[in-house]
């Protein structure tokens, strides 16, 4: 059986009689401001294009052999009501084009759930602020790179009461603050996949030497060869594809939007074999990053950690795979701008929520691989240079997967953003642990990023952390607030060595630090004794069980006083 190649591809490839764009470059776009702007697509093969901007700018190009073609456009300070004109054979214009900051906003379901169906989304239903802009295309995967998405629905949309609804809450959340705060255009592209772990959003050639990754992508080859075996092959797979594809194409082509009364209509996935489907290394990024390279950004945004944290060896081994995802796409967006984009912009992660029973001991081993990958991204907060960690701690869920008070979160990234990008002076994340000191029978923790004082999330004694001696028994510790410190104390620890706070899956109903501006602490620990037995059998993370009529409640935790 002949390897069908998708029409999609054939059209990019072949190339066009027409100067033809991909899809995120269309009426109401925001371009980084005062930057090289990549601006690319395809033509008839040595076709000359013409990109005209409505501020001055005026460059040709001609196509290359295979019809591609791109340009850098560079940008004036912030503004709006511009056009851009392209022309070859035939003229596009871009209308309502705006100039201001665009951010890239990644991730797996938590980063994709909507506004719609996020606490204090009846906040939103008559908002109007059509200087923020969405870019948000239904979810793909594929086994190749690809030059443009599938989906032809996907496009720029000024923020409504329609648009935002359907938009990831925090980015959405994180985007208003900023255009607000700001007072200029802020773009957001969301690129959004549930269920994906962070080996899908890198290309395998940049992990093929990593271990963890390649017994990944073994188990999922191993799946497929079964499924192989008994005639689902790939290529059975495409032909399905290709011909949902054409149905799909098809329905567009008369007009049609909706798939139902709710849902737009979007392109096919393919699921299975494994080796095509949405977790294989690679599938992401060929679909879902891949496409929108180079489109200038300022910076990016990223929550996803929870498929890569259903142990701890592997939640442990999330620091690098994040360190390295972060290095690639910056040298990617760099190179593929021709420099335009910086190889160092900013990226902000989310440090993983609560989940599972409130914390009960003092502190959780080996069964909460959370804590795990909080200390994995902790970490990289650390070591890698212009990123920064939004702590959630004090959001989540203690049932539900798919926590519903993700506008803290997102407010959160956006305070990161305002201190640490634009310059803001003001404090922009929780107190930070920066060294202890034994003082006899007691520890004292030393801060930075306190703010106007350290307190609790309520006006009640610290109860979060917890102390251990040589022996490594851990024990609940009172806790002092002294100045930009806290003093630690056990009855049951007369030579203490360690402190931990937090060390929970589910930390959140305990009373946590911040600092008065009403930023959490993160997770941490003044120990660096193993946290598992690389020997001893792997334990997984439990799912609860959630019960007939549960209802998800938001928690209480301070405002944010800036």
């Amino acid at each position: 059986m002949k390897f069908l190649i998708p029409s999609f591809i054939l059209f990019s490839v072949i190339g066009f009689c027409d100067v033809r764009l991909p899809s995120i470059f269309s009426d109401n776009l925001v371009l980084q401001q005062q930057s090289g702007n990549p601006v690319w697509g395809w033509a008839k093969p040595g076709e000359k294009v013409e990109v005209k901007t409505s501020w001055g700018e005026n460059q040709v190009v001609q196509a290359e052999g295979d019809g591609n073609w791109m340009i850098i456009v560079n940008t004036p300070q912030a503004g709006t009501g511009h056009k851009i004109n392209i022309s070859g054979e035939n003229k596009i214009v871009l209308k309502n084009v705006a100039v201001g900051e665009v951010w890239l906003c990644a991730g797996q379901s938590n980063m994709g759930w909507s506004v719609s169906n996020s606490f204090e989304a009846e906040g939103e239903t008559d908002v109007d602020l059509p200087n923020l802009r969405i870019f948000r295309s239904a979810r793909e995967h594929w086994h190749e790179p690809l030059q443009e998405n599938r989906d032809r629905l996907a496009r720029w949309k000024p923020c409504n009461p329609e648009s935002a609804a359907e938009t990831s809450a925090v980015a959405y959340y994180f985007s208003k603050t900023l255009q607000q705060k700001l007072g200029i255009p802020v773009g957001i592209i969301q690129r959004a996949y549930a269920g994906t772990p962070i080996e899908g959003w890198m290309p395998w050639n940049i992990q093929r030497d990593d271990p963890r990754a390649r017994a990944h992508k073994k188990e999922l080859d191993d799946s497929a060869n079964r499924l192989i075996s008994r005639g689902q092959t790939k290529e059975k797979a495409i032909n399905a594809f290709e011909q949902e594809l054409g149905g799909y194409n098809a329905r567009i082509d008369k007009g049609e939007t909706m798939k139902n009364a709710f849902r737009p209509l979007s392109p096919p996935i393919i699921t299975r074999p494994a080796n095509l489907g949405h977790q294989y290394p690679g599938n992401i990024f060929n679909a879902m990053i891949a496409p929108i390279a180079p489109y200038a950004i300022r910076g990016m945004i990223w929550y996803q950690g929870e498929r890569n944290a259903k142990n701890s060896p592997q939640a442990e081994h999330y620091r690098f795979q994040l360190k390295q995802m972060i290095g690639y796409y910056r040298n990617l967006w760099h190179g593929k701008s021709w420099g335009a984009v910086s190889d160092g912009f900013p990226v902000y992660f989310t440090q993983l929520p609560s989940w599972n029973p409130a914390q009960k001991k003092p502190v959780e081993a080996v069964e909460s691989p959370w804590v795990v990958s909080r200390e994995s991204m902790l970490k990289v907060s650390k070591e890698l240079y212009n990123t920064g960690m939004a702590v959630s701690i004090d959001t989540g869920d203690a049932i539900a997967l798919h926590p519903k008070n993700k506008k803290p979160i997102g407010i959160r990234h956006a305070y990161l953003a305002l201190g640490k990008t634009y310059g803001f002076p003001i404090v922009h994340q929780g107190p930070v642990f920066s060294d202890f000191k034994i003082e006899g029978k007691k520890i004292r923790l030393n801060f930075s990023s306190t703010g106007s004082g350290l307190t609790g999330s309520r006006d009640e004694p610290l109860n979060s952390f917890a102390m251990a001696g040589k022996d490594r028994e851990w024990h609940w510790a009172k806790a002092k607030i002294e100045g930009s410190s806290i003093l630690l104390s056990s009855s049951k620890v007369n030579k203490p060595v360690a402190a931990r706070y937090a060390w929970g899956m589910n930390p959140s109903q305990r009373n946590l630090l911040y600092n008065k501006e009403g930023f959490p602490a993160s997770p941490f620990r003044t120990d660096d004794w193993p946290l598992y037995d690389p020997k001893a059998e792997l334990l997984e993370v439990t799912k609860p069980t959630k019960p007939a009529g549960y209802q998800s409640k938001d928690w209480s935790r301070p405002a944010i006083q800036n």
